[in-house]
């Protein structure tokens, strides 16, 4: 029989469920495809319908047919801050929840908000809002998603700072891509229609190339697809579903290999819809006492990203590292290891480390299958 304050925690869980607003969020290759011009649209939509929105913050960047879709929309005025000398707008979360619109609409999902305020993120704005029982309609870069980080560097050689963890776009009732041919969107960017003409020669040569585009085109087209998949498997009874999978990212002190693993691991289990743990051992050379302060720092760091991405830490003090992994593997019911790509040849590795044969051998023993992420 279950524990009557587990029963009372899921009833309430289910009530608070009921009670917050709906997410909407279009998604878009890059700028310049038409999200936030989507968006006003439907804003007009719902308005002809009798819904009651308003316009909580959007950003036209000076777009002329963005911005004449302004008109005739109720505007919530942004809230006044001074910073470093400069009078700047925010977001006023407080006035939304206070005039309890329907439908909110809020641009430039994964924007920083000036130091001072009470959330340092726009997408923690959002879930407040959420929270509140209002529903937003937003959007969001592809390139701004936090797991996809380091391949949006590999592809366009820009690291993106300014990132949402993937939970937020997964708590989205629903996901629109809002798509374009490269050719389409070179041509807005010629026309003067995505930046001021000074800005548009170094577009083209850097962000806005053909092969980048299409890439990143890709990487927005499997994200939906894989988001729609999710919603398909949580909402619709009698399908497969592949929650039996479970993951565990095995991480280091190594900075960037650490982040690798925590990242393509967290896409592994978005995809699956399943549960994904980090494990840390520490082992004696790296106890408290003996760890240096900068791999402390990105031990922390690590930990941090991964809680943004869902996973669930566990760190073990074990000089066994191997005996350390299988322990976890077993009383988590893992069903796939994670780990970085070892520094050495990896024949040299298996050959010579006692710890990387023997995890091998468990494994094998124990039906888990092992990913070596590069």
């Amino acid at each position: 029989m279950p524990d009557k304050d587990q029963t009372v925690q899921h009833f309430l869980d289910l009530i608070k469920k009921s009670r917050r607003g709906k997410f909407k969020v279009y998604i878009g290759m890059s700028a310049g495809v038409g999200k936030t011009f989507r968006m006003l649209q439907e804003a007009h939509a719902l308005l002809k319908n009798g819904i009651d929105v308003k316009v909580g913050y959007i950003e036209t960047h000076n777009r002329k047919e963005t911005h004449a879709l302004l008109e005739g929309l109720p505007i919530v005025p942004r809230r006044q801050l001074f910073y470093k000398g400069k009078e700047l707008d925010e977001l006023d979360v407080q006035a939304i929840i206070s005039l309890r619109p329907e439908v909110v609409i809020v641009d430039e999902l994964a924007h920083t908000n000036i130091e001072g305020s009470k959330n340092e993120k726009r997408w923690q704005d959002v879930l407040e809002i959420l929270d509140a029982g209002i529903n937003v309609i937003s959007a969001v870069n592809i390139q701004h998603i936090e797991s996809l980080n380091e391949e949006v560097k590999r592809i366009t050689g820009v690291e993106v700072k300014e990132r949402i963890p993937d939970s937020v776009l997964a708590q989205a009732d629903e996901v629109v891509n809002i798509d374009l041919t490269a050719d389409e969107l070179i041509a807005r960017l010629k026309e003067g229609k995505i930046y001021q003409a000074e800005k548009i020669e170094t577009a083209l040569k850097n962000f806005f190339k053909s092969d980048h585009i299409l890439q990143l085109r890709e990487l927005a087209l499997k994200e939906v697809a894989a988001q729609v998949v999710r919603k398909v498997e949580t909402e619709i009874t009698n399908v497969n579903s592949r929650k039996h999978e479970r993951f565990l990212a095995c991480i280091s002190s190594n900075e960037t290999t650490a982040k690798t693993v925590i990242r393509k691991t967290a896409r592994l289990a978005n995809y699956y819809n399943s549960q994904w743990y980090v494990l840390y051992v520490q082992t004696p050379a790296e106890s408290s006492s003996n760890i240096p302060l900068d791999k402390q720092r990105h031990l922390i760091n690590h930990f941090k990203l991964a809680t943004e991405l869902g996973a669930e830490i566990i760190k073990v003090e074990s000089a066994n590292i191997s005996k350390a992994i299988i322990e976890q593997c077993e009383e988590r019911k893992i069903t796939t290891i994670c780990i970085g790509k070892p520094h050495l040849n990896l024949i040299k590795v298996i050959l010579a480390t006692n710890v990387f044969n023997e995890l091998l051998k468990k494994l094998s023993l124990n039906d888990i299958d092992l990913i070596i992420l590069s």
